[in-house]
């Protein structure tokens, strides 16, 4: 005997809203998109300046005066312009890779109780000190000279190797890694680097994550430590870029200026030319921040939260 169920059509349910639900709604709303407006300002001046001649600078709000390309043209003809860039490119691959692999290794024993790693605490003190004092910009500079590393990329990454901000909220992710997860691993035969490995590493992708954009960002907008350990041919990006904003001042400072000059100064001004600087360093950072997002906000609530 074939018995048939009849199916009910449930229509889907639809609240109605109070009309204070949609005045609060309406209002954060409105509130919401002028505060995003607000941050996004900035940004659309600096775009709308970097496109307007100099004598138009005090003018510009979002739409650019005299649109010209000027500023750009004479950040990206330079022929060290793609040498920079690349230096710039290698520098935080190297340096994100570098400085990941020793604050991981060094969180890793840190992050465990003081009776499986002795001196643990005067170890976390060291590091929270080297914080807040330093050796000075001379006895650093005279330690790269001495050990060979002038003017070559090992001098702008392994100075900034360890980052005990970021060493710290590794060690708080890989506290909460379940100490159940280590000690079956460790029962099964698995040593330390095998545990850190499988276990702790994988569990802590968000934290993982938040530091190798952080790092990233660090080498990337780095300009002082190139004018100092690097040659002008070896500049990274951002010191190649300071570099010409001072040429352009002295530029302007000349008394014995060619038709050329002129020209140039006319439609090209620091304040213009520092505008295009801006643009041109953070589009990577614009490509690669929106997928490291939600990893970075995950690492920095958690990371920085102890039980």
């Amino acid at each position: 005997m074939k018995v048939t169920v009849r199916k009910k059509n449930k229509k889907p349910l639809h609240y109605k809203l109070s009309i204070p639900r949609r005045i609060f709604l309406t209002v954060n709303t409105l509130l919401l998109l002028s505060l995003a407006l607000l941050c996004a300002f900035p940004f659309l001046n600096l775009l709308a300046l970097s496109f307007s001649e100099s004598n138009a600078a005090g003018m510009v709000t979002v739409i650019p005066k005299n649109f010209t390309l000027n500023a750009y043209t004479y950040l990206i003809n330079k022929p060290q312009f793609f040498s920079a860039f690349w230096m710039s490119i290698k520098r935080a691959v190297l340096g994100t890779a570098l400085a990941l692999a020793v604050m991981v290794l060094a969180a890793y024993p840190l992050s465990l109780t003081g009776e499986r790693l002795h001196g643990r605490r005067v170890y976390i003190a060291i590091c929270i000190t080297s914080m807040f004092f330093s050796g000075g910009l001379i006895p650093t500079f005279m330690v790269i000279k001495s050990l060979g590393l002038y003017n070559k990329i090992w001098a702008l990454v392994l100075p900034q190797a360890m980052n005990c901000w970021s060493m710290i909220l590794l060690i708080n992710f890989f506290r909460k890694v379940p100490a159940e997860l280590k000690e079956s691993a460790k029962i099964e035969g698995a040593g330390h680097f095998r545990i850190l490995l499988n276990i702790v590493v994988p569990s802590s992708t968000a934290s993982i994550a938040t530091v190798v954009l952080l790092t990233a960002i660090q080498h990337w907008n780095s300009w002082f430590d190139g004018y100092i350990y690097m040659s002008s041919e070896n500049y990274p990006l951002q010191t190649y870029i300071y570099n010409l904003l001072d040429t352009l001042k002295a530029l302007q400072q000349n008394t014995n200026k060619t038709a050329e000059d002129l020209e140039l100064l006319k439609t090209l001004g620091d304040s213009t030319l520092r505008s295009a600087q801006v643009f041109i360093a953070i589009i990577p950072i614009m490509l690669v921040y929106p997928m490291a997002q939600k990893y970075f906000i995950k690492g920095l609530l958690l990371g920085a939260v102890k039980e």
